[in-house]
Formats: structure tokens, sequence, C-alpha cells
């Protein structure tokens, strides 16, 4: 049987282009290019090349061992001196000729603490803009301890975006210990006491159960309002008009 002068063009097309390739990845291509060995070998020489310009923390711990002894106890002793200092292998050569730059405006403590939605709950974040406004943050945070110099007297203080939230809605007047229970070692640190959450449907039933005997507050009947929902998988607590 014959076969088609269409199939054996498509044959020989795909011939030529296979020959091609052969040819360009052995013969054309300088082997600098496709080895892998050689790439490997070339970057290692190049990084070598370059300038050393980062000391490590172990060599500012040398001669800073009382900065460095606090921050191994505080909330910053997984960052690297440098990371906040720049580099300074310039500065271990000559230690009163070059100082490495300390940051004392507030435009870089932001860079981590500025709120942004997609960080962990519990990572510390405020509103530059409202959260002691032109004061350089380390006026009141000492930066290789980084708790506050006095304790927070509302929760605002650290909770702004909340509070925000809360000061336009039907809950404003609302207290936050109303909901919450506030271990009194929140205050001092925050994440090794948190404060308590309502944990059933008849807590907001107190108020917007409808045998309840708030006046002011909406009513609804908890045994076919939401099913077995929680309140809050529906209704956000900060802001309850809304819906979750």
């Amino acid at each position: 049987m014959r076969i088609p002068e269409q199939i054996q063009r498509l044959a020989v097309i795909t011939a030529v282009i296979i020959v091609g390739v052969l040819v360009a990845r052995f013969l054309l291509i300088p082997r600098s290019l496709i080895s892998d060995e050689l790439h490997r070998a070339s970057t290692i020489q190049r990084e070598n090349a370059r300038p050393i310009k980062f000391a490590g923390s172990s060599a500012c711990q040398d001669c800073h061992e009382d900065k460095t002894s606090q921050m191994r106890k505080g909330y910053h002793k997984n960052l690297s001196c440098e990371g906040c200092h720049g580099p300074a292998v310039r500065h271990t050569e000559d230690p009163m000729g070059v100082k490495p730059p300390a940051p004392r405006d507030r435009k870089f403590c932001p860079l981590c603490h500025g709120y942004d939605a997609s960080r962990p709950t519990g990572f510390p974040q405020i509103n530059p803009t409202v959260h002691n406004p032109i004061k350089p943050c380390i006026t009141c945070h000492n930066p290789h301890d980084p708790v506050p110099r006095q304790v927070p007297q509302s929760c605002s203080a650290c909770h702004a975006q909340i509070q925000r939230t809360t000061a336009v809605s039907s809950h404003a007047l609302l207290r936050c210990t109303t909901c919450h229970n506030v271990p009194a070692q929140h205050r001092k640190t925050p994440r090794s006491a948190l404060p308590s959450k309502p944990e059933s449907r008849a807590f907001c039933g107190s108020c917007h159960g409808k045998e309840s005997a708030q006046k002011d507050a909406p009513k609804v009947d908890l045994t076919n309002h939401g099913s077995t929902y929680l309140c809050w998988q529906c209704h956000y607590p900060h802001l309850p008009e809304g819906r979750g």
C-alpha cells in the first residue's frame, strides 16, 4: 500500500526538525550554555568574587553583648542585627570610623508592623497614620526589646483596626470586656494570655433573644434563627450589621 504524499511530506519535515535540533544541541550551542557543571562552577566563582558585606550576628555579639542578650529574651530574638542596621563588615574593621545606620524615623518599623490583613493573627500591627502620629517608634519602643514602656490602658492601643470598625456599628457603646474576659497578663504579654470569646448562641441571645429584657437590641427566635450555627458564623460581632 502506497503512503499518501501528505504523510511523506510530514515525515520529511519532522525528520528535518529533529536533525536540526540535534545539530544545534550538540554542534552549534556552546557547552558553557548547557552544562550544569560549568554553570555551577561559574556561579560559585562569581559569588566568591563579590566583596563580603555582612559580618553575621556572632560578630555583633563580641562587642554588643548587652544588646544581643536583651534581644535573645524579646520578640525580636529571631531577627539579625544587620536586618535593621545594614551590612556591618566595614564597621567590624573600623568600629569608630564606620557607624552602621540605626533607623530612627517612622518609615522603617511599619515595613513589618504596618497593618496588613494577610499577616498572621496576633502579629503586632499598627496603622502608622493614627498610632502615635509623628512620634518615632523608638519614643515608646526599645527595638532590642520591643514592648511598650507603659502598659496599654485601652484595647484600642493594640486593636485600633477593630476599634474603628466597632465605632461605626450598633455595638459602638459596648465595652470590649462585655464580650471578652481579659486576663491582666494579656496587657503585658498578649500572646501568652489570650482573652476569652463567647462560645455559645446563648451569649448573644442574652441581648438578642426574643425573651431578652434588653429593649434596644434587635430580637430573634434562637430556636429557629440560624439553625445550630453560632451567631458569629453569620454576623461579625464588631460590625454585626454585615454578613460574614
